[in-house]
């Protein structure tokens, strides 16, 4: 087969598999946007105009993915799904995540039945290969997605706590302030908020709704702020001192990580580089004379490639474990 038809046929694989998870993610925002408007009716202070039910039903979830959520409801690995989605703030059932994996991993055998025609009948071996990194894909996007939302929440969080200190001493209940903070703070910080004004709206304590959010959030900073709410609302004391004194500390927390991945840097994006060099020249290599890298990809010799491809990822790793200091 030529190798650009390889090529061609590769990309619309791939486009493919991202069209419809755009597709996926794009109906959850619609619903939940409906899911927010239903709740904003009994616990929030603005209210939607209605949508009408052509709109609604357009962003419903696909039948497949309905019946995919009904028999794996009773399962115990939907629970850790489940939350890892609301962590990420993914706006996806189980159902649409299982049918969204499932579909990677099909693709991803596809594309490397395609990409083993440049080996000598190890077609399957490659789409194998190709099928379980797919599998794992998802996974470690979701896991990065989950990181990145609570580092940007951390870092705000000192100057929320900050304004919500402001806001009591202002007269403020402890509910109007978190309400303010809705309003007033960008996200992640304003959604988690938000949720918990609307969870205290319909009838839902305030240590339960803080226990939520800290199970969303899961941050050493947050656990500090929730433990203080908590104290407080039990013994009493001035609420706006200890938020003022937390804020100052997590502040701090967040300058000195910064000072140590900025003197950690150059060691983190060596570690990136190190890794994808040899990928790098290997593809290249394989563009420019695919008969010459063909024969890396035949028994015996394709071990030499899996054991590199082991070696790299166990280098990245260290490396990635010595520059990640903890404070």
């Amino acid at each position: 087969m030529p190798l650009f038809i390889i090529i061609t046929v590769a990309v619309v694989a791939v486009a493919a598999i991202a069209l419809i998870g755009f597709g996926i993610t794009v109906a959850r925002q619609g619903s939940s946007e409906d899911l927010d408007e239903r709740l904003g009716r009994y616990a929030g202070r603005d209210q939607a105009p209605p949508r009408d039910e052509d709109a609604r039903s357009r962003r419903a979830p696909g039948r497949l993915a309905q019946a995919i959520e009904q028999r794996v409801a009773e399962k115990t690995f939907t629970g850790s799904i489940r939350a890892d989605l609301a962590r990420a703030d993914l706006r996806l059932t189980i159902g649409e995540w299982l049918v969204l994996r499932a579909t990677i991993v099909i693709g991803g055998f596809a594309l490397g039945m395609l990409l083993g025609q440049f080996t000598s009948g190890l077609g399957p071996l490659v789409g194998l290969l190709v099928a379980a990194l797919g599998y794992f894909a998802p996974g470690w996007y979701l896991k990065i997605r989950i990181k990145r939302r609570v580092k940007k929440f951390v870092g705000q969080l000192g100057d929320t706590i900050t304004l919500m200190a402001n806001s009591l001493r202002a007269g403020y209940s402890l509910l109007q302030a978190m309400d303010l903070i809705s309003k007033e703070t960008p996200p992640p910080i304003a959604d988690e908020f938000r949720r918990v004004v609307r969870e205290i709206g319909l009838g839902i304590n305030h240590q339960e709704a803080m226990a939520h959010m800290l199970r969303r959030i899961p941050s050493d900073d947050l656990d500090l702020l929730v433990s203080a709410i908590n104290i407080q609302h039990e013994v009493g004391g001035n609420l706006a001192q200890i938020l003022e004194v937390i804020g100052l500390t997590i502040r701090e927390r967040v300058r000195i990580k910064g000072e140590i991945n900025v003197l950690t840097a150059q060691q983190s994006i060596s570690g990136y580089v190190i890794s994808a060099l040899p990928l790098a020249l290997a593809g290249v290599l394989t563009l420019i004379n695919p008969s010459y890298m063909a024969k890396m990809f035949a028994f015996p010799w394709i071990c030499m490639p899996i054991g590199g491809l082991i070696m790299i990822m166990i280098g990245f790793f260290v490396m990635k474990k010595i520059t990640n200091i903890e404070v």
